[in-house]
């Protein structure tokens, strides 16, 4: 079996983003994209030359079909998703902003990514990959997708595998908040390296300063904590070091959706190739800013040429 460098997994889903400004009730024409947090991070690590695998279900189904061509196209690993003829693959619905955050609609429910399970998990696939990288998201969307991550986890664990973990909180997929924070906390004390935005931090933790989130998890035994802080860049912390990385100017948001994710893929790629946590966070402050230049969620995520360029011209414009 090929050797991976990072697996992931969760769902994905078509994404039709309106074509001009409005309420989606009233936009007419949308452009079909792919949407998803697991995706969007196995093709930025792909695009950076890593090599990256993403493990799911797909409806038998155009949606399914659409998904599965894209990330071939982005050269991502897929031997793991799987097809399912009894549930549909989900979609959403995505406004398009001149500024802030879109306003975005979901038809999830009952997907076939949802039904993923233990049953589904493929050892001899996920032990092929030095990394895992996870999100909070499918510890929300159904039991089955909350017991499958809870086994991944474990298991890479006990493979001595790296893991990092972005809680990309999703309210609306849990019973209550509590469930949430306590689920998610859960797994964020197994991790290695915990990638939270300051406000999942305050709703995690109850702390609102960066140093505050970050040592409640070094507490608890994570290796090293990244907090994203938006335009002002991002909080490290471990347990020898802190700092403050600043972010970089951009001139135009045109959309937001995707920057964490692509935020992670920074640092994530970069531990991964031994750099510093300094430099870790760097590279993901400089994926986040490009991403956010962009419409959908990944189109600005950079091959590893564009992000040298684009760093060393934002180097160079500092000086």
């Amino acid at each position: 079996m090929e050797q991976l460098d990072v697996v992931t997994f969760g769902e994905a889903m078509a994404m039709f983003i309106a074509d001009e400004p409005g309420r989606l009730h009233e936009v007419l024409h949308h452009t079909k994209a792919l949407a998803g947090a697991e995706t969007n991070t196995a093709i930025g690590f792909a695009r950076l030359g890593l090599n990256s695998g993403w493990v799911s279900k797909v409806g038998n189904d155009s949606f399914g079909k659409f998904i599965v061509r894209h990330l071939q196209k982005e050269k991502v690993n897929i031997e793991q998703v799987l097809v399912d003829d009894r549930y549909p693959t989900g979609f959403q619905l995505k406004s398009k902003v001149l500024e802030g955050d879109p306003e975005v609609e979901y038809f999830r429910k009952g997907s076939a990514a949802s039904y993923i399970s233990v049953e589904d998990f493929n050892e001899e696939y996920f032990r092929s990959a030095n990394h895992l990288h996870m999100t909070g998201i499918p510890l929300g969307i159904s039991q089955h997708t909350r017991a499958f991550a809870q086994h991944a986890l474990s298991f890479m664990k006990n493979a001595g595998k790296s893991v990092s973990f972005d809680p990309n909180l999703r309210p609306t997929l849990w019973r209550s908040q509590e469930e949430m924070i306590a689920v998610t906390n859960s797994v964020a004390f197994q991790a290695d390296t915990f990638l939270p935005g300051i406000h999942e931090g305050e709703i995690l933790t109850g702390n609102d300063k960066p140093e505050d989130i970050a040592k409640f998890y070094l507490e608890q035994g994570v290796k090293q904590v990244v907090v994203k802080l938006g335009g002002e860049g991002a909080y490290y912390q471990t347990q020898t070091k802190q700092g403050t990385i600043k972010g970089y100017h951009v001139e135009e948001i045109v959309d937001t959706v995707g920057a964490g994710d692509g935020f992670a893929v920074g640092v994530v790629s970069a531990l991964l190739e031994g750099l510093s946590i300094e430099e870790a966070v760097k590279r993901g402050n400089a994926i986040g800013a490009l991403a956010i230049q962009s419409p959908g969620d990944s189109e600005g995520y950079p091959t590893r040429e564009r992000l040298v360029k684009y760093m060393n011209q934002q180097l160079n414009e500092v000086k």
